[in-house]
């Protein structure tokens, strides 16, 4: 069964640190956590986060969003924001309750290495996790780059993206 995901992350050219992460399994089972743990002041700095990323992060609702500090980036107490140990197991989990995982993202390659790391070094994934993510990209350009669904909304959250991953692998589905 396919696992649809995406990351949201900052990397430097030397290393490449989570944001969050949102898994969309074919049968439509979901999960989506942010990393506690980021690098905050990192992120600040980084003008196109702050723009596209940050605002998708969880802000609180209600009366809970007037308690929140303005000086954080996203509500640390949200029940999505989890412990990058916490947010491991529970990508573990979810990948090993797939029967025969195959995971797949859209331009991948960043998104594999960010998840591999939830587990330390690339050779450490756990037994049940694929050591390769399928390109949805790729899929397209071997289909001759067809015309993709477009996402109506919510691009640079990644339960969105993972979830619009998913419509896309259905479209090039319908074209085999």
């Amino acid at each position: 069964m396919r696992i649809f995901y995406d990351t949201e992350f900052i990397e430097d050219g030397r290393t490449i640190d989570l944001i969050s992460i949102g898994m969309v399994r074919e049968d439509g089972h979901e999960y989506y956590a942010v990393n506690r743990d980021m690098p905050v002041r990192r992120i600040r700095k980084h003008p196109w986060l702050m723009k596209n990323v940050v605002p998708s992060l969880p802000h609180g609702h209600g009366d809970r969003r007037n308690t929140v500090p303005r000086s954080w980036l996203f509500d640390y107490c949200d029940p999505l924001v989890k412990r990058r140990a916490t947010i491991a197991a529970e990508v573990r989990r979810f990948i090993q309750d797939t029967p025969s995982a195959q995971l797949w993202a859209w331009y991948g390659a960043y998104d594999h290495v960010v998840l591999a790391q939830l587990f330390g070094r690339m050779i450490d994934l756990p037994n049940g996790v694929p050591m390769m993510t399928c390109d949805i990209q790729q899929e397209a350009e071997r289909l001759g780059n067809p015309q993709m669904p477009e996402q109506p909304a919510g691009v640079h959250n990644a339960l969105a993206d993972a979830r619009h991953n998913r419509v896309r692998a259905q479209f090039l589905d319908s074209l085999t």
